[in-house]
């Protein structure tokens, strides 16, 4: 956190706190090692192991960061009168006495949510500034007199919203805001959907609120398990750092493609066809084309055992069939269940004729052969890659299975123009992996977890929607995202709809509507965008006024190439990261010239590895969620035309900046910013 502070400063109350500091920080070192010191004896192997970890992760969540502060907040409690200092982390001594004091534990909270109107209890909040772990600064506010004071002249909070970055995302953990701490701190059984312009904090809060519950709910998500799911791989590499920064090193965090790859993504769709096939009305199709495979009964089962032959009719297996249908049940245990039913009824037949039976005459019985060959014949298994391959490759199967609810033009879209010869040789397109889990989950009930937290959400189709919703049927969810930012074929128009697909119809709707990272010239300017593409949302707002945040300038087509090299060459004569952004295709050409300008940079691409680089040359499809203190955006008209939802696409490139915007563009704005 930066200061106005010399961090030299000999004044003796941060003399104090800087003593409290190092107390805690060696403290935090007695911690880990005596973590290290324990030896895993379980009462075997497997307990061993599992102690063994349970070990590490312990020892790595007390690791010490130099560079970060133990503590960024102190609170003077009146009644009872005690002092507690905030941080990542709880921090004790060796007589168990709290140095720091964890900030999702209920005493911190007053530090989020105290005000003159309502101090909580508390005679003095202070706040610290730091440079590299180093506490330089800090400022009081005193709730008994409502005077405030302190040696950081009241910038250490907008000081640390504005502070520069290179690299991953950083926690919020210090300036969370009142509106962000209730979503924070909402119960583990509450689903929240989360509706944020850019700048917002909508994913910072997110990943906060995980790691509250892993704090206030430990064992109970332990065992539910907990996953994020992002946009892209970009986006993951720039978010990873952050639950690992509050001590939080165990979450899974994939991408859609990852959540539902049972198969190699390789292949593209068409807008209108990756419309069609994220569409509900999918899910019906897939039901109508993984039930088709059970046969009405065309014979009768004959079981041999011993002298006697046992005869079930064919209209006896017929109902047992229907009543299994009629269950509701999965495909799978359907079929499983068939078997036992067929075994039951001989067993009650044998039974009648006089002879003892116990469970292994039942389970011999289910295991025969004719047994199986009967329940082969009338459910026979699915394989749900080869379901939906046979789906896609055949318009005979598409038009049996889509009767009624696909016409035969959304068909056609849909039908591939090739037909693969097996699931390893198709061209699989993210749409279609999403149809394929649908099948598995008719086949075999998807396993819940206890909390999933979604970004980007209002990019997801629907069937999309579906595949998360059963990762959390049976525990709850955090959704985050923006209508305004949508751009794929199938993004959501409401949040009511695409709650419902995700299985939380009755979710808790969070707007926030007040912007801390953006500032408020480049919000206002990609603002005049949201008439054209979401009439409905409220213009965004900002709490940043930043000096020559905006630039816009016009330059001869010929000569743009050469204005953006010049443009990210003043951009790093600056502090912080630098986001060169331009239309996927322009951007080869843009890193040949930045390498023949001696440019540094990394470019971006779908491994979303960052880097340490301070220079990121971003395809406009790859840059949502990121965010740079200086963003260069090269030729605006480019991005819009390079796909049909282009407006919404340049709306979230233009939102990417926390610091500096500068706009280059050869050909004419779109009419939206003219």
């Amino acid at each position: 956190m930066s200061s106005s502070t010399d961090p030299e400063d000999t004044d003796p109350v941060l003399e104090d706190e800087r003593d409290h500091l190092t107390a805690s920080r060696h403290a935090l070192a007695e911690m880990r090692a005596n973590v290290l010191a324990l030896e895993a004896m379980g009462a075997d192997p497997i307990s061993t192991e599992s102690l063994k970890a349970t070990l590490y992760y312990r020892a790595e969540a007390l690791r010490d960061d130099p560079d970060v502060p133990l503590f960024f907040g102190r609170l003077d409690y009146i009644t009872p009168a005690e002092r507690l200092y905030v941080g990542r982390r709880h921090v004790q001594d060796g007589a168990g006495e709290p140095l720091v004091i964890d900030w999702r534990a209920p005493l911190s909270r007053a530090f989020y949510k105290a005000g003159q109107n309502d101090p909580m209890g508390l005679a003095l909040r202070r706040r610290f500034g730091f440079d590299r772990g180093r506490l330089t600064a800090y400022e009081d506010e005193d709730f008994t007199t409502g005077a405030t004071g302190g040696t950081g002249e009241g910038r250490i909070l907008i000081d640390e919203i504005e502070r520069p970055r290179v690299g991953p995302m950083r926690d919020i953990v210090a300036t969370i805001q009142p509106e962000q701490d209730d979503i924070v701190r909402a119960d583990l059984d509450q689903t929240i959907c989360v509706q944020g312009a850019p700048g917002t904090g909508k994913t910072a809060v997110g990943l906060h609120r995980i790691a509250y519950l892993l704090y206030a709910y430990r064992e109970r998500i332990r065992r539910g398990g907990v996953l994020v799911v992002g946009p892209s791989a970009s986006f993951l590499g720039y978010i990873k750092g952050v639950l690992p920064a509050l001590g939080e090193i165990d979450v899974k965090q994939v991408t859609v493609a990852d959540l539902v790859g049972a198969v190699p993504i390789r292949g593209d769709d068409t807008a209108e066809a990756a419309r069609i096939k994220g569409d509900a009305r999918m899910a019906e199709v897939l039901r109508h084309a993984v039930w088709s495979h059970v046969r009405t009964p065309a014979e009768s089962l004959v079981l041999p055992r011993g002298s006697r032959r046992w005869r079930i009719p064919a209209h006896e297996l017929a109902e047992l069939v229907d009543a299994l249908r009629a269950r509701g049940v999965r495909y799978g245990a359907g079929r499983e269940l068939l078997a036992h039913r067929i075994a039951h009824a001989v067993l009650v037949r044998i039974e009648e004729a006089g002879e003892a039976c116990d469970d292994r005459t039942h389970d011999a019985i289910r295991r025969s052969r004719p047994v199986r060959a009967a329940v082969d014949q009338i459910w026979p298994a699915v394989d749900p890659v080869r379901a939906v391959l046979g789906l896609l490759s055949s318009a005979e199967a598409l038009r049996a299975a889509a009767e009624g609810v696909l016409d035969p033009a959304e068909q056609a879209a849909i039908l591939w123009a090739r037909p693969a010869r097996g699931p390893k040789s198709a061209r699989w397109s993210l749409a279609d992996a999403a149809l394929i889990d649908e099948a598995a989950d008719l086949v075999e009930r998807t396993p819940s977890l206890g909390h999933v937290v979604i970004d980007e959400a209002q990019d997801l189709s629907p069937m999309q929607c579906r595949a998360i919703g059963r990762r959390c049927a049976t525990g709850s969810a955090t959704v985050l995202g923006d209508i305004a930012q949508g751009t794929t074929p199938a993004a959501a128009t409401d949040w009511t709809t695409l709650l419902g697909q995700l299985g939380k119809p009755g979710a808790r709707l969070q707007v926030l509507e007040q912007g801390y990272r953006v500032p408020r010239q480049i919000i206002e300017y990609a603002g005049r965008l949201l008439p054209h593409i979401a009439p409905e949302l409220a213009p965004p707002t900002s709490v940043r006024q930043v000096p020559g945040a905006l630039e816009v300038r016009a330059v001869p087509p010929e000569k743009l190439t050469g204005a953006v090299v010049l443009a990210c060459q003043e951009a790093l004569a600056g502090f912080g990261s630098v986001g060169l952004i331009a239309a996927d295709d322009r951007v080869p050409d843009l890193s040949a010239a930045l390498e023949a300008g001696g440019l540094e940079h990394v470019r971006l691409d779908a491994t979303g590895e960052l880097g340490g680089a301070r220079l990121v040359l971003t395809p406009a499809s790859q840059v949502k969620g990121l965010e740079f203190d200086h963003v260069v955006v090269a030729e605006p008209a480019e991005i819009v035309d390079a796909e049909p939802l282009g407006l919404r696409r340049l709306y979230v490139v233009l939102t990417r900046a926390v610091t500096h915007l500068c706009v280059l563009h050869g050909r004419p704005l779109p009419g939206a910013l003219a």
